[in-house]
Formats: C-alpha cells, structure tokens, sequence
C-alpha cells in the first residue's frame, strides 16, 4: 500500500506474483471510491489491501473502471460480491459486457490465449448495480472529494479516465501507456483495434485539464504530467510512422518491430526488462507494435 495524497492510496494488485504491474486506487472522502479492479485473480489482493488501508467494505460507493480489458476490468463482478453498497462506473459501451461477460471471455481468450486464464474469467455484474457512464459525469463520495469521467477513447472504444479535483490527479487507465518508473520511460499499450487520432485526441484533453499528477494503471504515480502526456503523443506518432513506412515498403512483423525498437528511446531503456517480463514481452512486443500495423494496413487500403 503506498499513499499518495491524504485521500488517495495505491494498491499494488500483484496479479500473479507480479510486482509494480497492475495498480487499485482507493480515493477516500466520507464514502470511498475504487478505482481500477485489476483482474479476476486479483480480487482476493484487492481486498487485503482494503482491509489494511482499514477500508469498511460497506463504505465503498462506487468502483469504477478505465474500460473492460480484464487487466482492468476483470474483477468487477467478482469483487461485487463483497460491496453491498456500490455502483460500478464503466464507459457506456462497455456496461453491456460487464453484465453478460460472455462475449468478452470469449474474445479475451482468442485475443490473449493463456494470458487470458492468467487473468481469470469475469463473473457478471448485475444491470442494476451498473452505472453506463458518459463524458463529465461527476461522482462524489464526501468530505470535498469527487472523481469525474473524461472519455479517453483510442486505446480502446469503451475508454475513460478519471480527474480527482481535490488533487487534480488524472487515473490514466491505458490512455497514456505503460509507465516503467525503475527506467522512467514509458511504452504503448496499443493492441489492435487501436485508433490513432482518436488516442491523439484523448492526450490533448488530458493536458487540457492541467493535472497535477498521472497516476497509471500500470504503473504507480508519475510526475511531470504535461510533458509526459506530450511525449507519448510524440511517441505514438513515431511508431506510427515507422509501422506505415514498413508496411509500404512490404516489410515483416519482425522487421516493423525491431525498427520501432531501435527507433524509439524508451523502449531501448527497458528492453531487457520488457523481453523477460512475463506480460510485457507478449503485449509490448506483438499486441502493441500489431495494433499500428493493422491501422497502417487499413490506411494503406484504403488508399489503393
């Protein structure tokens, strides 16, 4: 558990016996407010941690997710079972699948294969316990501390993050990447379907805000917030370049990927950390560098 500000806490999920990997964040106010899930296997290290932040499981008002990926989402349904009094914010778009999670249990395991299991299947979601949330709703849980939604779409088409006004933190979701504090670099979390000017769009909305701090799904607090935001702009624009480049000029998945990783600093920072990482080395390496060469490829034929 680390705390972050006098109201908001961080805890680490550990998904697997993964450290520094997927982050809960708790905002306290007269109510409390969870914000990210984690996976479904995660759920039992959610609740230890609420209970050592001394979390009264009734007191927790709303639970609320970036989008419904399991590594975010996941552990929605499982972790109602123990919040007799919550609500779960989820993207319009995405509440549907947290009720009837079939679908995307489906779709996971094809996208994700044992990763998917690694994460473990969703349990549904009642409707009634479902908010289907849009763009500026705002939810207050006391004592001058609020969270409100600001749809971040790009990463996926059922992404929002969240701004805390007491702070003025902004919980990211996979808006702005994979942050890697141990290297203080930052990579892509673009699988496909990935919409570039949408993501673009999503970065400068989050600037536009001003925020004071970037707290990161995966991982932790990050300082500097506008620079930040600004260079995974740049960096986006930089794999996407490269991966239209390549695709014009017939080049292979391997040949794409290893120019995007000598291209591009951050990756080179952490790239022996990311080839040995368990999760890392699948999403970074193929899911996300795949996502720009599907939109390269539609662009490309859309073209011809």
């Amino acid at each position: 558990m680390t705390k972050l500000q006098d109201h908001v806490s961080m805890i680490d999920l550990e998904t697997g016996g993964l450290e520094n990997f997927i982050a809960s964040y708790v905002l306290k106010g007269k109510k409390v407010a969870v914000i990210e899930t984690g996976p479904a296997s995660s759920v039992p290290n959610l609740l230890q941690g609420l209970k050592k932040l001394g979390v009264k499981l009734e007191d927790i008002s709303y639970v609320a997710v970036s989008h419904i990926h399991l590594d975010h989402g996941g552990g929605v349904g499982t972790l109602l079972r123990y919040l007799p009094n919550a609500k779960v914010v989820v993207h319009h778009r995405g509440a549907p699948h947290l009720a009837s999670p079939e679908k995307l249990w489906y779709q996971s395991r094809m996208a994700l294969g044992k990763l998917a299991d690694f994460y473990g299947p969703p349990e549904p979601v009642p409707a009634d316990k479902i908010i289907p949330a849009t763009d500026g709703m705002a939810f207050d849980v006391g004592n001058n501390v609020s969270f409100r939604v600001v749809e971040t779409l790009g990463h996926a088409s059922h992404h929002q993050s969240y701004f805390e006004n007491l702070g003025g933190a902004v919980f990211l979701g996979d808006a702005a990447g994979i942050y890697l504090k141990q290297f203080n670099a930052v990579v892509p979390t673009t699988p496909a379907p990935f919409r570039l000017e949408n993501a673009l769009s999503s970065l400068d909305r989050l600037a536009a805000l001003k925020p004071k701090a970037l707290y990161y799904s995966h991982f932790g607090p990050a300082t500097a917030p506008t620079r930040r935001l600004q260079a995974y702009a740049r960096q986006l624009g930089l794999w996407a370049r490269i991966a239209a480049e390549g695709t014009e000029l017939g080049q292979s998945v391997e040949e794409i990927r290893e120019r995007i990783a000598n291209a591009d600093a951050s990756v080179q920072k952490a790239a022996q950390f990311i080839k040995v990482h368990p999760i890392l080395s699948e999403t970074v390496l193929n899911n996300s560098v795949q996502g720009f060469i599907d939109l390269a490829e539609k662009m490309h034929s859309g073209k011809s």
